[in-house]
């Protein structure tokens, strides 16, 4: 009765590891043999362990990444130019706390979007909260944030994100309005945070669909200082089967 009354308690203090790990453990006779400390320090790792799981959770579901891509996963097989060392750096926090960008390009279907998501799901791991658009589905929610007058809030949300991933870059030229609200978005996480870009056209092409060339300066700028750039090269991955790319 003691027992179930304290995992109420625990329960009810929303310490939903410990209470699972208390449960779990009063329940085996190899527990009798520890000492009150190993056993109490056994529940606190047990509570530490659920809560990061439950904000990997989180993190994951807010990223709404396009792929359940992993680096782990990443092939290296195929031909396309990918450089290992580069991932590795990518696979260490330290551009996600210096706030650096990555530059995905390549040709449709040599695993842009799979990277950037892996990206994103290295990141959450860490512990950054992380945002996912197809970029001509990031200007439509621009568009309909302006009509209801949520595009300032909408602006706070993406400045708030630690990692931006805008996945199909300029597809098409962007319109005046289009490249002054992505200076805007890029401003406001300039220093500040991580974006990351894949697109079709190689970066000395980008600068020619942004438009107006001052904003298109001012864009390129704060995008390519201190960028990590990956240009993937080869055949499309989908002409053969595999599990990752």
């Amino acid at each position: 009765m003691l027992n179930q009354q304290t995992i109420a308690k625990l329960n009810a203090m929303r310490l939903y590891g410990m209470a699972r790990a208390f449960s779990e453990r009063i329940a085996t006779a190899k527990n009798a043999e520890l000492s009150h400390e190993e056993f109490f320090g056994l529940l606190v790792d047990e509570e530490k362990t659920h809560r990061d799981n439950a904000k990997l959770a989180r993190l994951l579901t807010k990223a709404r990444l396009r792929q359940p891509a992993a680096l782990e996963d990443v092939d290296y097989k195929h031909p396309r130019g990918l450089d290992k060392q580069t991932l590795l750096e990518l696979s260490r926090e330290h551009w996600l706390s210096t706030h650096q960008s990555v530059l995905i390009t390549g040709p449709t279907g040599v695993g842009k979007s799979f990277l950037a998501c892996a990206l994103g799901n290295q990141a959450c791991r860490s512990g950054y909260s992380t945002a996912y658009f197809r970029f001509p589905r990031l200007l439509e929610c621009l568009l309909a944030a302006k009509g209801d007058g949520s595009q300032i809030k909408f602006f706070m949300r993406l400045a708030k994100t630690s990692l931006l991933i805008l996945d199909d870059f300029a597809l098409t030229p962007l319109s005046s309005s289009e490249a002054k609200d992505l200076l805007e978005i890029l401003e406001d996480r300039y220093g500040t945070s991580c974006t990351i870009l894949t697109s079709q056209l190689p970066t000395k092409q980008w600068h020619q669909v942004l438009g107006e060339p001052t904003i298109a300066d001012a864009i390129c700028d704060r995008l390519f200082h201190n960028a990590f750039k990956i240009e993937l090269k080869g055949d499309s991955m989908r002409k053969r089967p595999s599990t990752s790319r």
